[in-house]
């Protein structure tokens, strides 16, 4: 019996990042220009996206970020596996970009980022929404697997240890690029301004000055971090 295949529809829902059926998180990030390309490039990812059927089991969800620079889009795409990506990105995505390119011509695609869910916290948003979402891109010299999840630790033990945690943070998801170079933070926050308060507080960063915090921002072979804002724009999933 041939299964019927699923359409696809569009959702509001922020996606559940701690989902364990995802095997494969992927992320990327696309440089629009203007804030208007910005909502026409949504638009478009959402028309070519609908027209079709959904186009994996495998594929979870999908979805789209719009970032504060007024440029920029970041994807995050829910896989099960690699396997079925790469499936996907031979027989069905270059019909989508093809389209999308059409409405919004010379978008500039950054590259695709494969990651794995290491840990998170907390588990539970208690109900609330997040208003805006804080992507900390953090990269090493050199990849080592034992390094990322070693930081990843430390930042943890450093949250919970601080003795005045910031108002407005919600939830925070690490995640392991698959090459050993990178770790991914996808934060929580109840807004922007939660946000931009607790960098303007004491400390460097989210944290207070504290001697785990620095040992953080010190650790060996750390290259860079950087922190970009986003409003959850569109969210895609089969019906």
């Amino acid at each position: 019996m041939v299964s019927t295949p699923r359409a696809t529809r569009r959702t509001d829902a922020h996606p559940d990042l701690a989902d364990p059926r995802v095997g494969a998180p992927f992320f990327s990030t696309w440089r629009v220009g203007t804030p208007q390309r910005q909502r026409q490039a949504v638009e478009a990812v959402a028309a070519a996206w609908e027209r079709r059927p959904w186009p994996s089991g495998d594929l979870l969800s999908y979805h789209l970020y719009s970032g504060h620079d007024g440029s920029t889009l970041l994807h995050y795409a829910q896989w099960a596996n690699e396997a079925a990506y790469e499936s996907f990105r031979r027989t069905r995505r270059q019909e989508r970009v093809d389209e999308i390119d059409t409405v919004v011509p010379d978008i500039e695609r950054l590259g695709l980022g494969r990651f794995r869910r290491y840990r998170g916290g907390p588990a539970d948003r208690g109900g609330r929404v997040p208003g805006c979402v804080v992507i900390v891109d953090v990269e090493f010299e050199g990849p080592d697997a034992d390094r990322q999840r070693a930081w990843v630790d430390a930042v943890l033990d450093a949250l919970a240890d601080d003795p005045q945690p910031k108002p407005g943070g919600i939830g925070a998801h690490f995640h392991l690029s698959t090459d050993g170079r990178r770790v991914l933070n996808y934060a929580e926050w109840e807004s922007a301004q939660a946000h931009i308060d607790a960098l303007a507080a004491d400390g460097d960063g989210v944290g207070s000055p504290t001697a785990r915090w620095r040992r953080v921002q010190t650790w060996p072979g750390l290259k860079s971090s950087t922190v970009s804002r986003y409003d959850h724009a569109l969210g895609l999933v089969p019906r």
